[in-house]
């Protein structure tokens, strides 16, 4: 098994993208296929910058099995998705001005995580939100 983890930061726009960008090449050099690849790599982008964008910070944990699973847990420290309905709706949103000034919020980040993972859980309160997302890499 192999595990790495990884700090976000709130509102850490500079950055945005860095963490899916090693998580791609750590899987690159283990042999991932390019098409479990670009999944990853847009899940990964898109949960890192929901959390950079919606979130007070948190953490990244990617999880290798050794019977062949990707597992990407993000943690945030709040405030949560109020309405996880309207969250996984196609162009809704709630970044702020900010964030869009970046080019970020356009309302696709859960839509486009689910419909490339194999596995999605997502849990939410005031307190924060898990998203973990797996995927099967060989």
């Amino acid at each position: 098994m192999i595990q790495q983890h990884f700090h976000v930061e709130k509102e850490d726009y500079a950055n945005a993208g860095r963490i899916s960008s090693q998580i791609k090449q750590m899987l690159k050099q283990l042999g991932v296929s390019s098409e479990v690849l670009r999944r990853i790599a847009i899940s990964c982008y898109e949960a890192e910058i929901n959390m950079i964008i919606h979130s007070y910070g948190g953490e990244v944990v990617l999880t290798l099995s050794t019977e062949g699973k990707c597992e990407l847990r993000f943690s945030d420290m709040g405030p949560g998705i109020e309405d996880i309905e309207k969250a996984m709706t196609p162009g809704w949103s709630t970044a702020k001005a900010s964030a869009r000034e970046f080019g970020f919020g356009a309302g696709m980040g859960l839509p486009n995580i689910k419909r490339n993972c194999d596995d999605f859980s997502l849990k939410t309160s005031p307190e924060g939100t898990t998203l973990i997302i797996g995927f099967k890499v060989l």
